[in-house]
């Protein structure tokens, strides 16, 4: 996805900095790109902004970021709404705010690109430059360089080709031993010339979404394959998203002479014919690895009643889940289609109702939330988990292609999907408190402290129980009964 013209980025430019005017920080002395604004580009840009990497531009050096630094003043200062760059979109003002992989700017970060591009953003003394980061096609992997790549076969989508939905040839991985995968990253690889050929969803991009699965061709699926106690779904691939990394103690399974079943995929046209295929990065747990604790199917979504009218934006859609395991999530992952701005989800036991995370949402990069371990939610069987979607199908969101037309369910961008597709670990009663006492102790949680996600981490119960009442000795409004 591009920075926006020139054309509009004054008016963006000035609403998004009466926004954030008061809320941020001031910053003494000068501001240059060589001792301040380079390592915030090191830090959260360049992955992606360097030669020959997914972004249309690289912003590696001065010369090459001068000419887009209010570009980047205005898309820095949308924060949390679509289109922001980095693509972070967690709400900073509410819910648990620790995740892994955070490339997202902090309010001095934004503070310091603000007076830098308002003082005419000056170079400064190249000699406080930091070293470089590494470059390269291959060196992309934002989880470490795998221990395995898989590759799909090559496809070709059309510039004016419709969505398509189906089955691709398995992938063969070619591993002769079972190993326990610590993170797998997929991205797309394809001939796409600068910046794609529409201005909606993906424009880079022709993948939309890949559902896999991974199986040994012949063999009957197992308790490791799929469903409660197993390794668990493996993580879909869908535009723009980042990296999955698994907890230490909660491997999946990729097991010798497997293959990769991409049995659900998603293909749509961005504008120019375009060649390509997913390359799925496996990084490996050590050999002998065992995990403690399985992954628990997430079932979080609606797909039945999604009814979004055209040209009206806050629409809503909720949907609801009861836990029946003591439960720890451990990514959240909001998916919806073109007309998604926002999710929240919250955890409700007992009478309290937590909203853990809120977060906008931009179709061209869709994000999964890796909770901090000593952050990730605790929850009792019982809870009840509740996503709450908001949808604007107005010409303000640049990625609906027609706000006129009413939208329902399906497979095409231009349909719609409400899911959390994230990932949890199911614990027994002993492996729940031994969790929560971990945390108890590493916290430092007091009596009766409110713990965002983790409901009994302040070691009471959460609806007190009730003191048996006197034995009556007459009669009272109630009869005495």
């Amino acid at each position: 996805m591009s920075l926006l013209t020139r054309a509009g980025i004054a008016g963006l430019v000035a609403a998004a900095a009466a926004l954030c005017a008061d809320s941020l920080p001031a910053v003494p002395g000068e501001v240059t790109f060589s001792r301040d604004i380079s390592r915030i580009l090191q830090h959260s840009c360049q992955n992606c902004h360097q030669p020959e990497s997914v972004a249309p531009m690289s912003l590696m050096t001065y010369q090459e970021v001068r000419p887009w630094a209010k570009s980047i003043k205005a898309r820095t200062l949308l924060r949390d709404k679509p289109g922001t760059m980095p693509p972070w979109y967690l709400e900073r003002n509410i819910g648990i705010q620790h995740f892994k992989n955070d490339t997202s700017l902090s309010n001095m970060d934004l503070a310091k690109i603000v007076k830098w591009v308002d003082s005419g953003a000056p170079e400064g003394n190249p000699a406080d430059m930091p070293p470089p980061i590494e470059t390269g096609q291959n060196k992309h992997w934002t989880a470490g360089e795998p221990d395995l790549i898989v590759k799909t076969d090559w496809v070709t989508v059309k510039a004016g080709a419709p969505d398509w939905w189906g089955e691709l040839p398995n992938a063969p991985t070619g591993l002769t031993e079972d190993r326990w995968v610590k993170s797998v990253e997929i991205r797309e690889e394809n001939d796409v010339a600068g910046d794609g050929g529409r201005k909606t969803v993906g424009s880079r991009y022709v993948f939309h979404h890949m559902i896999w699965t991974a199986s040994v061709p012949g063999a009957a699926p197992s308790a490791e394959d799929f469903g409660e106690g197993s390794s668990g779904i493996w993580p879909i691939h869908e535009v723009g998203r980042n990296a999955d990394i698994f907890p230490d103690n909660a491997g999946k399974l990729l097991k010798a002479g497997s293959v990769l079943n991409l049995f659900s995929t998603h293909l749509h046209s961005n504008g120019q014919d375009t060649k390509s295929r997913l390359l799925y990065g496996f990084r490996f747990f050590p050999k002998g690895y065992e995990p403690e604790l399985r992954y628990g199917v997430r079932a979080l979504g609606n797909g039945v009643d999604i009814d979004i009218d055209g040209g009206e934006k806050n629409q809503r859609l909720d949907a609801y889940q009861v836990l029946d395991q003591n439960t720890k999530i451990t990514v959240y992952e909001p998916h919806m289609h073109a007309p998604g701005v926002r999710m929240c989800l919250e955890a409700i036991w007992g009478f309290n109702v937590q909203t853990l995370n809120c977060v906008g949402y931009d179709h061209n990069w869709v994000r999964a939330y890796d909770y901090d371990d000593d952050y990730a939610p605790l929850l009792p069987k019982g809870t009840i988990l509740h996503i709450i979607g908001y949808f604007d199908s107005t010409a303000a969101n640049k990625n609906v292609p027609d706000p006129r037309n009413w939208s329902g369910s399906g497979n095409r961008s231009i349909t719609n999907m409400f899911i959390d597709l994230g990932q949890q670990l199911t614990l027994s009663d002993e492996k729940f408190e031994e969790e929560m006492a971990k945390r108890r102790a590493k916290m430092h949680y007091r009596p009766n402290e409110v713990v965002i996600g983790c409901p009994l981490c302040n070691g009471d119960p959460i609806v007190p129980k009730q003191k048996a009442l006197p034995a009556s000795t007459g009669t009272g409004s109630n009869g005495g009964q």
